[in-house]
């Protein structure tokens, strides 16, 4: 970044940098964005005639591609610089044509002197010296590889020093246990020196078996030789783990390493922590708050119980009695609304042993308390919670959980919480983080304070993030974001919250606590619409619900129902932004012509909005449908209904050739763009977030950009031209998009790699836990200054009625 600062000053080029920013300044405007900024320095090259070369390959273009934000105050102005992923650096323009580097905390104070709240002492917050010693991740492009990366270094130390090593994986192993029974190694073999004897007699006396012997015929002769269940069902399976272990001993490999840990019965019982919401499978879906995130958790809880008793099954273990547990904790509401969620147990479907437990909140106001309590307004709560959730865990497992997945900023405090306490692996699972969704939050927290609570839930996504021992995301770009854009948890590297503290340093985005696991998407339900036979006898119901029927609850009629439909499917929310969509298909004379436009939603009339944002969004729909007289071209079906007629919805739209859009300003990951794409329909989908990883290798004709409603239609429009005039290219689109969701995002995968991961990250805290007791100490001390006194001024008000 240097040489690119001193290319740019030492020629002729600075002129234009100068000649840029007055052109900025004399606005009257102190901040600028990047698409601000870009702008800009498009107009001041198209006004001074500037050679076509010059706004992406001169110098001080690069300098501006890379620019993210300027601030400009009375001597000085300010450039925020990511010259690469996960990367960002601060300079200084002088009055005298200096440009120094500086640091965060000095950015962080001119952002404060900006909305007039600059303290000359803050408290700072800085996470950098508990990662400082801790192994890293080098190339940007390997951040969410997390595992790969531990299983490389784990090997590299088996092989630097192999004594230490293999004493420490024998007393890992030598640890195990489930229910009071042993696995795998008893006090027979008392050292890492011993157990590789062991195992090669152990060896012998296997290969003289037949490959199928089941393990309760040999069982007691290996325990002979010091090894317990668990390692196998058969005689080959158990020579097959034991081969592993040996190779990994004499001669690590990653692949060694990764195949022997996915065998080692150290899973059994797992809690999915979600609390706000309804969480329920019945009549909550489309209910305020209760979005993909429950509808995540309970496929999530369905694959993992699978998995688990299958990996059960494999180790010989099943033969002992013993099987998978899980629970999904969230919280019990008395007034219930018709909703099963005031039942304090209830199994999930399709599972044999995976239950729903509510706790319900400790009782200040029960006009408060007995009723659904908004995300923004559950944070005082959250302590007595996880106190209450410790005894009901510990009385329906009778014994400790093995594994902690914590969903969403509350569940992964719980998560944090309950781990510290019942000294457990903790995985954290954001889905959405807020501070990025709602831009300058953190700057303007006290702005917004009342009606969102900003300053409690950043402060506890600073601490659930760091504590946590591995977090899964959906993408790449949760994380670090594109070369254009900043990445969610990016942005809590360092940021302000004026008045309250500074993070200087509030993540290692290199940390292998990151690892990309995306979800899968239930394929009993979302399967593509040409597998006639597996489609219910509801085609024809749901169809009319699409197309024709009349219902209080459905707004609009189709004057030419056979035009092809653009669908989506959305909670209404100003992030979501159906009204944008339906202005930029107003916008369309075009897009009308050769499309309708159906619109599905919980919610229709103002009436039924929860809050005035709602509210405020839904009348926008309305009115810009009547602005631009879209009445017999548009649908807006404003109901609730079970996930298997959705299924079926995606698949009607297919039937027509119909296309999905989902066009929100920002998406960290979106399911309906999983469920839309996996029942055949071609899918276009926000730039702005995880989106562009699942449409990926389409050379981004799929990919919209909501601000610009023009180029939007025409993207559209161009593909549904190319439909009509080439028959076969719908086809070909629906079948790669349904085939990409099949074999990347499955369940099936997202189970396996969940649990390698919550095996690899035991095993690395049981080597090495000191790096997370001091972290996990000023943890607590976050919590208990900065969090509990922010909630206690939120649960006075509640008190008050």
């Amino acid at each position: 970044m240097y040489e690119l600062v001193q290319a740019v000053f030492n020629s002729d080029e600075k002129t234009a940098l100068h000649q840029l920013i007055y052109a900025l300044s004399a606005s009257g405007k102190r901040y600028f964005l990047r698409n601000e900024i870009l702008q800009a320095f498009a107009d001041y090259c198209d006004q001074s005639q500037k050679p076509a070369y010059f706004y992406y390959s001169s110098s001080v273009g690069k300098l501006i591609q890379y620019t993210h934000e300027i601030i400009f105050e009375e001597e000085s102005t300010w450039f925020v610089v990511r010259p690469r992923i996960a990367s960002q650096e601060v300079w200084k323009l002088t009055s005298d044509s200096r440009f120094e580097l500086m640091t965060p905390q000095a950015l962080l104070d001119v952002r404060d002197r900006l909305v007039n709240r600059y303290q000359p002492h803050i408290l700072e917050i800085d996470l950098h010296p508990f990662y400082e010693s801790s192994p890293r991740i080098d190339d940007p492009r390997n951040i969410g590889q997390g595992l790969a990366f531990l299983n490389r270094y784990l090997c590299n130390q088996l092989l630097t020093d192999p004594q230490y090593w293999v004493e420490m994986l024998f007393q890992a192993l030598q640890g195990l246990q489930h229910d009071g029974i042993r696995l795998l190694l008893s006090d027979r073999i008392p050292s890492g020196i011993h157990l590789a004897k062991q195992i090669k007699l152990a060896l012998k006396f296997l290969n003289e078996l037949e490959p199928d012997e089941p393990y309760e015929k040999f069982r007691f002769d290996l325990q002979e030789l010091g090894f317990e269940p668990g390692w196998g069902n058969t005689a080959a399976r158990v020579c097959e783990t034991l081969e592993l272990l040996d190779r990994l001993i004499y001669s690590p490999e990653p692949g060694i390493l990764e195949t022997f840990v996915a065998r080692v019965p150290a899973i059994f019982r797992v809690v999915l922590i979600s609390i706000h919401g309804w969480v329920g499978q019945e009549d909550v879906l489309g209910r305020d708050e209760t979005l993909g995130q429950v509808i995540y958790v309970l496929e999530q809880a369905r694959s993992l119980e699978n998995e688990l008793r299958e990996q059960i099954k494999l180790a010989g273990l099943d033969v002992l009695g013993m099987e998978p547990h899980v629970i999904i904790l969230t919280r019990l509401i008395p007034n219930c609304e018709g909703t099963f969620c005031n039942l304090r147990l209830e199994k999930v479907q399709d599972t044999e042993n995976a239950w729903i437990l509510r706790v319900p909140f400790s009782e200040f106001n029960p006009e408060i308390t007995n009723n659904w309590i908004s995300k923004f307004e559950i944070w005082p709560y959250l302590e007595n919670f996880a106190l209450d959730a410790e005894k009901e865990l510990l009385a329906q497992f009778k014994g400790k959980p093995n594994l902690i997945v914590g969903n969403y900023s509350d569940g992964n405090l719980v998560a944090f919480l309950l781990s510290r306490r019942m000294k457990v692996t903790q995985c954290n699972i954001a889905h959405s983080l807020e501070k990025p969704k709602h831009l300058f939050s953190n700057l303007y927290w006290q702005d917004l304070e009342d009606q969102y609570h900003f300053s409690v839930q950043f402060t506890a996504d600073l601490i659930s993030m760091n504590a946590a021992d591995f977090i899964i995301t959906s993408s790449y770009q949760e994380i670090v974001g594109t070369p254009d854009t900043i990445g969610q948890y990016e942005s809590y590297k360092y940021f302000t919250m004026p008045e309250l503290y500074h993070v200087v340093d509030g993540i290692d985005l290199f940390s292998p606590k990151f690892n990309f696991v995306p979800p899968g998407v239930n394929e009993k339900i979302f399967f593509p619409y040409s597998q006639k036979e597996d489609r219910s006898n509801l085609r024809r119901q749901i169809h009319d619900l699409l197309f024709t029927r009349e219902d209080p609850q459905i707004f609009g009629y189709l004057e030419q129902p056979n035009k092809r439909p653009i669908f989506t499917v959305a909670p209404i929310t100003s992030i979501n932004n159906l009204a944008g969509l339906a202005e930029c298909f107003g916008q369309s004379q075009a897009l009308q012509e050769h499309c309708n436009l159906i619109l599905f939603s919980s919610k229709l009339h103002p009436d039924e909005a929860t809050n005035p944002e709602e509210a405020e969004e839904i009348q926008k729909l309305h009115d810009i449908i009547e602005q631009y007289h879209l009445n017999g071209k548009i649908r807006w079906v404003g109901m609730r209904i079970p996930s298997s007629n959705l299924g079926e919805a995606y698949r009607v739209v297919a039937d027509s050739q119909g296309i999905y859009v989902h066009f929100a300003r920002f998406e960290s990951f979106g399911r309906s763009i999983l469920e839309a794409m996996i029942s055949g329909l071609p899918t276009f989908a926000t730039q702005f977030g995880g989106s562009l990883e699942i449409i990926e290798n389409q050379e981004n004709r799929f990919n919209l950009n909501p601000t610009d409603l023009e180029g939007t239609a025409k993207k559209i429009l161009g593909f549904v031209e190319q439909c009509n005039s080439q028959d076969e290219y719908w086809q070909e689109v629906s079948e790669w998009m349904s085939q990409r969701i099949h074999n990347r995002y499955n369940w099936h995968l997202h189970s396996n790699q969940l649990l390698q991961l919550a095996k690899i990250f035991s095993f690395w805290n049981f080597v090495a836990p000191e790096n997370n007791e001091a972290r996990d100490r000023y943890m607590e001390t976050l919590f208990h200054l900065i969090y509990k006194p922010r909630a206690e001024k939120i649960l006075e008000k509640h008190k008050g009625g």
